[in-house]
């Protein structure tokens, strides 16, 4: 299927989106802060609405064992927003997070990421990689704060950050100017973004899955090894436009030409021994 021309309209139009993780911790010697969160305002006020949880409500909020609760309600309790602060990219432990592997980056890759990637988070917002952030446990699914829920609180704000609509109506740019957005994130994430797009945008979705009956299947656990491997290919090789992320082959997977179109990705992965073995 035919693809449609885009071009990049300046140095940082694309970004990528993806998730966030359950797992943080505090890393704060291994690499710097560059920045702060742009919503930090609205993250104190979901800071206040938490505390005033109490130990059941929030243990409720959270779906988990009394272990996890109990440490992530006394985080909640002691947390200061402008401490002990770990860059974001490397506060998330999760798979896709130890794939994509930023502590070993080079310059040119941390600018990359930095000027490209965006983290959704239900407590942040939206986050460059090396903003400061503590560790923290609020999905964005999560009935949360005085609106409801997280989707309702932020309504089309991460949208307009991540699309920079905000900034680009400062600078006196048209607001109707495409932007170009890859999605690596999952649904409960993305459909912040989603929700809100405009026919101008492109929404690029990256789908790495196997065929196993004539339809594509993607596997939790393989799918965010291969966003993480993305987002590292992406920034080694400064793919800044959708026909570069096409020669993205790691893990087995290989770009489908048949299988994509202008709004989504297709990535098949290719059976190998090794992929038998680690099962």
């Amino acid at each position: 299927m035919s693809q449609p021309v885009i071009m990049e309209t300046g140095e940082n139009a694309m970004k990528i989106i993806i998730s966030p993780a359950k797992k943080m911790n505090i890393d704060t010697d291994t690499l710097e802060c560059r920045s702060v969160p742009v919503f930090l305002e609205e993250t104190a006020e979901l800071l206040e609405w938490m505390r005033h949880l109490t130990f059941a409500q929030a243990k409720e909020l959270w779906k988990c064992n009394d272990k996890i609760a109990e440490q992530n309600y006394r985080r909640f309790q002691e947390m200061n927003l402008e401490r002990n602060l770990t860059p974001a990219v490397t506060a998330y432990e999760g798979i896709q997070y130890q794939y994509m592997a930023p502590a070993v980056f080079g310059g040119a890759e941390t600018d990359y990421i930095q000027n490209h990637l965006r983290i959704l988070s239900g407590f942040y917002g939206v986050l460059k990689p090396f903003d400061g952030v503590v560790p923290y446990r609020l999905e964005m699914q999560a009935k949360a704060s005085e609106a409801g829920d997280l989707y309702k609180f932020w309504g089309d704000k991460l949208y307009r950050e991540v699309t920079e609509k905000d900034q680009k109506a400062a600078d006196g740019q048209p607001d109707h100017e495409s932007s170009l957005i890859v999605n690596l994130a999952s649904k409960e994430y993305s459909k912040c973004v989603e929700k809100y797009l405009t026919p101008e945008d492109i929404y690029l979705t990256v789908v790495f899955g196997e065929l196993p009956d004539g339809k594509v299947k993607q596997k939790g656990t393989l799918a965010k090894m291969a966003r993480g491997e993305m987002v590292r290919y992406l920034a080694e090789n400064d793919v800044k436009d959708p026909e570069g992320i096409k020669g993205f082959d790691r893990l087995g997977y290989c770009f489908d030409e048949a299988l994509s179109n202008g709004r989504e990705y297709v990535f098949l992965k290719k059976e190998q021994p090794a992929d038998r073995q680690t099962v």
